[in-house]
């Protein structure tokens, strides 16, 4: 599909697609005759940015809806500065954490686990998979996509099949599967969420991450490779994981030194409890970041600056 075909399938829903860069995911504004909604609002440090973005692609006509596909920071770390921005938008959300986010609980959030952030917004209603929506002047079908999060869910235009994907399929595979970090097995779940992403057979994808695509089969094909990697070694994901985990945190600093990264590295469960003695012993500690440092530098994600780890 040519770039003048996705952009006509767009202009076709009333969907305006803020790509975004990889500490936010990318913002999806809807408009039409109907409730002008946003799909996700990016990471807390970029809020002002993603107010900017919104204002401009909605011509300063405000929101109606903000939605989440999902509740990791990149996808609703905005979510407080366009309540506050906002205030006659409603907030919704997947049902699985609502319990978590009224009593606002940053463990069960895995804003900490991951020694990441999220300023502590409100939902107003739920986003239940097997209901539709209206966004803009177009119905939306909600499906659920356990795997990446055991709580996410996808949006489908039926009419002109278009998939809001979220992290459950990038043009290049899929995000980290989160639950595995736990114990929890869960890459049966990314299958399943592929499974449904093929039966939609959308023509148009619009992912959490990365481009608009519209090869389908050649993503999928990337992604079942990928799991069937993954589902091979675990191990293999384990470490993309720690990997995404640091580079993500790059991606806010720029800059750390690395006696700081070390103990940021010690002080975020999911990076601690993979560690020799879980942490507590800083030269065990080095030594089992030291790699993963080493693969982002070969991979050039990162550089070693003298003492200070630089992001790419």
């Amino acid at each position: 599909m040519t770039t003048d075909s996705i952009q006509q399938i767009q202009a076709s829903t009333g969907i305006t697609f803020i790509e975004r860069g990889w500490l936010s995911a990318n913002n999806i504004l809807i408009r039409g005759d109907g409730p002008t909604a946003l799909v996700d609002s990016g990471y807390w440090t970029h809020a002002p940015q993603t107010l900017a973005l919104v204002d401009e692609a909605s011509h300063g006509q405000g929101l109606d809806l903000l939605l989440n596909t999902h509740l990791h920071s990149d996808h609703c770390g905005g979510n407080a500065a366009l309540q506050h921005a906002h205030s006659r938008m409603r907030t919704l959300i997947p049902p699985g954490l609502a319990p978590v986010v009224e009593r606002w609980d940053p463990v069960a959030l895995t804003y900490e686990p991951t020694g990441q952030h999220c300023p502590q917004f409100r939902h107003d209603e739920l986003l239940q998979p097997g209901e539709s929506i209206q966004l803009g002047a177009l119905e939306w079908q909600i499906h659920g996509a356990k795997g990446h999060d055991p709580h996410s869910i996808v949006l489908f235009q039926p009419q002109h099949r278009v998939l809001i994907s979220a992290d459950a399929l990038w043009e290049n595979g899929f995000g980290v599967v989160f639950p595995e970090l736990e114990g929890i097995d869960a890459f049966d779940e990314v299958e399943e969420t592929l499974g449904i992403i093929e039966s939609l057979a959308p023509r148009l994808v619009l992912p959490g991450h990365g481009r608009p695509f519209s090869d389908l089969a050649s993503a999928l094909k990337r992604a079942h490779s990928r799991l069937s990697q993954f589902r091979a070694d675990p191990s293999k994901h384990q470490r993309h994981a720690w990997k995404v985990l640091i580079k993500y945190k790059l991606l806010e600093w720029q800059q750390i030194e690395l006696s700081k990264l070390l103990t940021w590295a010690c002080n975020t469960p999911y990076l601690a409890r993979a560690m020799p003695s879980g942490g507590d012993n800083p030269d065990a500690a080095m030594q089992w970041l030291a790699p993963l440092l080493a693969d982002l530098v070969k991979a050039n994600a990162a550089t070693i600056e003298g003492n200070s780890v630089v992001n790419v």
